[in-house]
């Protein structure tokens, strides 16, 4: 027995519609909570600092401060141009950007890069009426 696809289409929309209010509620929830824990992981920085003290450890469990860096560059140009001064490919991560690389070869159909993969597959998209 087939199921019409419009009991399948009104099913899907109301699975979809029900998810979209149980992530809400939960992204809500899980929003005050988040915001607890950064007062508490403040108060422990700030524990760290008023006592000097780079860990510590309680009856309930430790903690401890690290340093935490992260890079970017404002000047992308600057970079790309020092990165490959400098031989640096390992600055770059191993990833394509799947928009570019897409429009690069809908205008280039007969140059395609050595060992480039394409996957391909269907899928469905399901708006209301």
């Amino acid at each position: 027995m087939t199921v019409p696809v419009e009991k399948l289409v009104g099913a899907y929309t109301k699975i979809r519609a029900k998810r979209s209010e149980i992530s809400a509620k939960f992204k809500e929830e899980d929003g005050i909570l988040a915001e607890k824990q950064d007062k508490i992981k403040r108060a422990l920085l700030d524990y760290c600092k008023d006592q000097g003290v780079d860990s510590v450890r309680t009856a309930t469990g430790l903690f401890y401060r690290t340093v935490k860096q992260r890079y970017w560059t404002s000047d992308w140009s600057s970079m790309h141009s020092f990165i490959m001064d400098h031989n640096l490919p390992d600055f770059f991560e191993k990833r394509l950007n799947q928009t570019n690389v897409r429009q690069f070869i809908e205008e280039n159909p007969d140059l395609i890069p050595a060992g480039l993969n394409v996957d391909s597959e269907y899928v469905i998209s399901v708006r209301k009426k």
